[in-house]
């Protein structure tokens, strides 16, 4: 039989269709421009090939193509009856996630990779700080994903892919040293990795390297696509690398060109988080408050995210609407949020309106309040899902907060603990 790069049998005859399906799975394991097209390619030359078009749901999804992406889950499970087991459980384990079920798709995915550790597409979506495991709400989800990783790591040796994934791991359990290494290693076999990109300013950020993380993305991003599905989170690092070393100008510029709405390419997830992100570190870094900017996101977020849905998006919704002056609609989020909480169906927990709580009152100028809410919210807030870099417009306000209500021992304590 044919394999795919990992040594997995395939359940095609046509070499055509195999080597455009590799080509595509490592285009998604590279947040490649041209991931869709190769996956596209390779059901075209084997149309009953159900790997292909699973891969194709996942790419669908990544891209926030919901209603396609299941349509092509669906025949993908149609069209895996007639494949192997080994694929049959890939397929299941990759589609739960496409039908919105990710506690099920998790389990599916630890099952089948104890038989199949090597399948790699199976384990991505378990991987990275929007992953199965970043997006539980559990408080331990950094630990959990790392080691779930240490126990898979003798079955991928030096394979590059692999090495960006366990960089990230022990990059957000504070490894630095480690992952440098490891994504060191990954870059230098696969340099137009954008994943590996990313982890990379990750690395670099977390490390204090500020303006080596500005000149490595500065020498990476240009010949990436902006059709690529990280462009937009990369540019997100560029500016806030550019806004972090005086470069305001260059900072506002990649900003309103890749970053904010209209400008962005990108996920709907990326947009809002990334676009809010950077409009509330700015002012919280001295910038002017441009409240247009601010309307177009919270029109943005109300397009794309009218209700509560993810935690992490539902923080930077709350700040979203606080810095636009929008009172009811926060409310209103406010209710969903402790409507989540009180019937169980918000798994980050009680940690999320108590966030929301805290920028609404820094927002009103409450610095007091906002200090209490913010540090009483600090020792779960990685429930929230996303990165440490990403969760640092959290801990910067509450800094600030500290600041201004004269706490200034406090502030000093979480400068020196997260060097902010």
């Amino acid at each position: 039989m044919l394999e795919d790069r990992f040594g997995l049998p395939l359940s095609t005859t046509s070499a055509s269709a195999r080597d455009a399906y590799v080509s595509g799975v490592d285009g998604l394991l590279t947040a490649a421009a041209d991931a869709e097209r190769q996956l596209g390619r390779a059901i075209d030359a084997d149309p009953r090939f159900a790997l292909a078009h699973i891969a194709n749901a996942r790419a669908l999804l990544m891209r926030a193509q919901v209603p396609e992406a299941r349509a092509s889950a669906a025949q993908a499970r149609d069209l895996a009856v007639d494949a192997t087991p080994r694929e049959q459980a890939h397929v299941n384990a990759l589609a739960l996630a496409i039908e919105g079920k990710p506690v099920e798709s998790l389990a599916a995915t630890r099952e089948h990779l104890l038989l199949h550790p090597r399948d790699a597409l199976v384990l991505a979506p378990a991987t990275g700080v929007f992953g199965l495991i970043g997006f539980s709400g559990r408080q331990a989800r950094e630990q959990e994903l790392d080691e779930f990783l240490r126990t898979l790591a003798p079955f991928y040796g030096e394979d590059w892919w692999f090495a960006s994934a366990r960089a990230f791991a022990a990059c957000e359990c504070g490894r630095l040293d480690e992952a440098q290494m490891l994504i060191e290693r990954s870059m230098a076999a696969n340099p137009r990795n954008a994943h590996g990109a990313h982890i990379m300013s990750h690395v670099l950020y977390e490390g204090g390297e500020l303006e080596a993380g500005h000149r490595y993305l500065e020498g990476w991003m240009p010949a990436y696509e902006r059709e690529g599905l990280m462009h937009c989170h990369l540019s997100w690092h560029v500016a806030i690398f550019a806004l972090a070393t005086g470069r305001n100008d260059l900072a506002w510029q990649v900003y309103r060109n890749a970053v904010h709405p209209g400008g962005a390419w990108g996920p709907p997830l990326n947009v809002v988080t990334d676009a809010v992100s950077f409009l509330w570190r700015a002012e919280l870094a001295g910038q002017p408050r441009d409240p247009e900017l601010w309307r177009d996101l919270r029109d943005y977020r109300n397009t794309n995210f009218p209700r509560s849905a993810i935690a992490f998006v539902d923080v930077h919704a709350a700040a979203a609407l606080v810095a636009s002056g929008d009172a009811g609609a926060l409310a209103i989020l406010a209710d969903e949020l402790r409507e989540r909480v009180a019937t169980a169906k918000l798994p980050a927990g009680a940690v999320v309106p108590l966030i929301a709580d805290g920028l609404n009152a820094y927002g009103a100028g409450q610095w007091e309040l906002a200090a209490d809410l913010l540090g009483k919210a600090l020792p779960e807030m990685v429930r929230i899902g996303g990165s440490r870099a990403q969760r640092d417009l959290i801990v910067k306000t509450l800094v600030a907060a500290c600041i201004k209500a004269g706490r200034n021992e406090q502030a000093q304590e979480l400068i020196a603990q997260r060097k902010v």
